[in-house]
């Protein structure tokens, strides 16, 4: 039994199949976001990553997601050889504005299982409401 994917030669479609033309950072990190009354829950699935290879930073409001998947202790394996490689690998990451009051001790993250989970405190944003000023009619 040989397990060979099935091809459909088709030159058009392989054509926009290219990796020039479609990007495996689609299939990672797909994200879920609930709300909850006074948080925010972020679900990251990032199977395949190591804890140590995820890295969070929070910049100006903005919360950054940055994962590093490595292959080379794949590479190391010299038996057989690959007919087919679809799992992901390199780097990716995500970014979600989450609030100029939030700060990195505010955020709580635990990795499980494949799933980034990042709980995000809602806070109240603190807005300078400027004196009300009149305009004269004449």
């Amino acid at each position: 039994m040989m397990l060979i994917p099935r091809r459909n030669f088709d030159i058009f479609e392989d054509v926009f199949e290219d990796p020039f033309f479609t990007s495996d950072t689609k299939k990672v990190m797909k994200t879920d976001i609930k709300e909850h009354d006074d948080h925010f829950e972020l679900l990251v699935d990032l199977p395949g990553f190591d804890k140590d290879n995820i890295k969070i930073s929070l910049d100006k409001g903005y919360l950054t997601i940055e994962a590093k998947a490595d292959n080379s202790k794949e590479e190391k394996d010299k038996q057989g050889k690959f007919v087919r490689k679809e799992r992901y690998f390199g780097e990716c990451s995500r970014t979600f504005f989450v609030g100029n009051d939030v700060t990195e001790e505010d955020i709580k993250a635990n990795f499980k299982n494949g799933t980034l989970n990042i709980n995000v405190p809602k806070l109240e944003e603190h807005k300078e409401i400027p004196n009300k000023k009149y305009i004269e009619i004449k």
